[in-house]
């Protein structure tokens, strides 16, 4: 379950960004930070579990790399997914210091709940700038075979 989830997010990621970057000069600046974010984020969370180095929460990254930290983020969560036990309880620290520990398979399944919550978030500040969102929901991207199956 959890590939075809990270292959629905990377997918509808990449024509969002797509989308994002035909209409770059006129975005307002919070879809700006909310893409970067929900791509952030990804990494983020990728890193806490392979123990790697991590991106800032709120970073802003250049335009042209988008797509290349969305498949990264993509392929080093379908290498968790296959190596890393989804029951294994993982313990690190968030942005401000503070420890936590989760299970695998609830950070995995965050990381997709959180790039849905922002993807209509940015949405709707396309919306309110003119532009027609894209439709993103899981449904919407298995019914059009959008999956390759």
């Amino acid at each position: 379950m959890f590939n075809d989830l990270f292959e629905y997010n990377h997918q509808v990621n990449q024509k969002l960004i797509a989308l994002l970057s035909k209409h770059h000069q006129s975005l307002s600046d919070r879809a700006v930070q909310l893409i970067n974010h929900l791509l952030n984020a990804h990494q983020i969370w990728n890193a806490r579990i392979l123990g790697e180095q991590s991106f800032g929460v709120w970073q802003v990254n250049q335009w042209g790399d988008l797509l290349d930290i969305d498949r990264e983020n993509h392929l080093k969560s379908l290498r968790i997914v296959q190596e890393v036990d989804m029951e294994a309880l993982l313990t690190y620290k968030n942005s401000s210091g503070a420890e936590f520990s989760d299970k695998a398979k609830d950070i995995l399944f965050h990381i997709i709940n959180h790039s849905t919550y922002h993807r209509a978030q940015i949405a709707l500040l396309l919306r309110e700038g003119g532009i027609e969102p894209m439709n993103t929901d899981y449904i919407f991207y298995k019914r059009q075979g959008l999956s390759g199956r």
